[in-house]
């Protein structure tokens, strides 16, 4: 991209003038951005030319003052193309720090994103929630270890981020962090955040994901079939605990609640509805919309069982939810006991909500997403798949219908 500079004399009267001479000013104008010092210099407004940017006249205190802004001029030309040539960040406020002595201090990569994720640790719980927090912190840790490995260096100035870094951090994850696909364009995305800052704050001129176009993959989402299920339902379990986690599982495949919902569930946010039943109206973590369920029978059975377990009723909470890491530690345990050969975590109940329980049932897609709280309806649109069973049923419908 090809970069100007535009340079102006003005005379920059105080709001208290009245009469006089005033301070000439240079002004520097590059892409738009504006910059502006004092030339130690004055004049009468009345000798000043504002088209040319000089003092008018031929009497030797004017060619005096005009030779000497025509020197600034050249000096600030001069420096422009000296730090064109050395691959500086040019914006208006650098070359005219940089033309007054004043430099600031370079801003580099790493204590930009530490910034970052300082700022966002202040705004946990407001803005932000913890695991964001913690995916900027691990991107960060690669970030380092990636400057390490390539570079020997622990921190870059931020005007080094190029198209290649991009790239080759890229090419770092894969191969010596051993990311999968989608993990490692996530974190490269992670990075365009602190780039974006960079840019907005103009410390970095050239975008270097202007030409990055990743492509993440599709990937397979794990569910529960029906038969699965209701085998998991039905199952009676000796250990207390794993009862009360396989409870709010299936409570949360009726009722498509992300873990964090589940677990900030309120008493007072189950109510009855329009049509005289119970509804769910919580606000989503993730996303703060309104999810608005109808409690269907196997959940209310679940309401019903804990509502007088003492966690719940002193919480003032609907279920007694463990911490995430336990739940998906005693749900291991339970899909062994039930004989289901998948990798079960709390975050499969939502999947089996959405294909198993609605989609696959003939809920409208349209209503399926204002349940699960999605801003968009393509978001619902990765569930928007059939089972097996489902293409086969309709297969032998079509038989009937063709052949009978």
């Amino acid at each position: 991209m090809r970069i100007q500079i535009n340079l102006l004399f003005y005379l920059k009267k105080r709001s208290s003038y009245k009469s006089g001479p005033v301070a000439i000013y240079l002004r520097f104008n590059i892409n738009g951005q504006r910059a502006e010092t004092s030339t130690g210099k004055t004049c009468e407004p009345s000798r000043w030319n504002a088209q040319a940017g000089r003092a008018s006249g031929t009497k030797e205190d004017i060619r005096t003052l005009n030779a000497y802004l025509d020197s600034l001029q050249t000096q600030a030309q001069e420096l422009f193309r000296n730090m064109q040539i050395r691959e500086e960040v040019l914006t208006a406020e650098n070359v005219k720090n940089r033309f007054t002595g004043k430099e600031e201090k370079a801003r580099t990569l790493v204590a930009v994103f530490e910034d970052h994720n300082q700022k966002m640790e202040s705004l946990v719980g407001q803005e932000f929630e913890k695991s964001t927090l913690q995916r900027y912190n691990t991107c960060l840790t690669h970030v380092q270890d990636f400057l390490k490995l390539q570079y020997n260096l622990s921190d870059i100035p931020v005007d080094k981020i190029t198209f290649k870094v991009l790239n080759d951090f890229e090419y770092y994850l894969r191969s010596i962090r051993k990311c999968g696909n989608n993990s490692a364009i996530k974190y490269v995305k992670n990075l365009g955040k602190i780039v974006r800052i960079c840019i907005g704050n103009g410390w970095l001129t050239v975008d270097p994901y202007t030409n990055y176009k990743p492509k993440t993959k599709k990937t397979q989402r794990t569910v529960l079939t029906e038969e699965e299920l209701i085998r998991l339902a039905e199952k009676q379990f000796s250990v207390e605990r794993l009862s009360q986690v396989r409870d709010i599982f299936i409570f949360s495949c009726y009722t498509g609640l992300a873990y964090i919902d589940a677990r900030k569930l309120k008493r007072s946010e189950v109510i009855k509805g329009i049509d005289g039943n119970l509804w769910i109206y919580t606000n989503r973590q993730k996303t703060d919309t309104l999810s608005r369920i109808p409690v269907l029978p196997a959940a209310s059975a679940i309401i019903e069982k804990y509502a007088d377990h003492p966690q719940s009723v002193n919480k003032g909470l609907l279920l007694p939810v463990m911490s995430n890491q336990k739940m998906n530690a005693y749900l291991k345990e339970i899909a062994d006991l039930c004989r289901i050969h998948k990798p079960l975590t709390f975050h499969i109940a939502r999947h089996t909500f959405a294909t198993t329980v609605t989609l696959n049932n003939g809920v409208p897609i349209e209503s399926v997403s204002k349940m699960m709280g999605h801003t968009s309806i393509k978001t619902t649109q990765i569930y928007a798949k059939v089972m097996d069973h489902k293409i086969s049923e309709d297969m032998e419908n079509l038989k009937q219908k063709l052949f009978t």
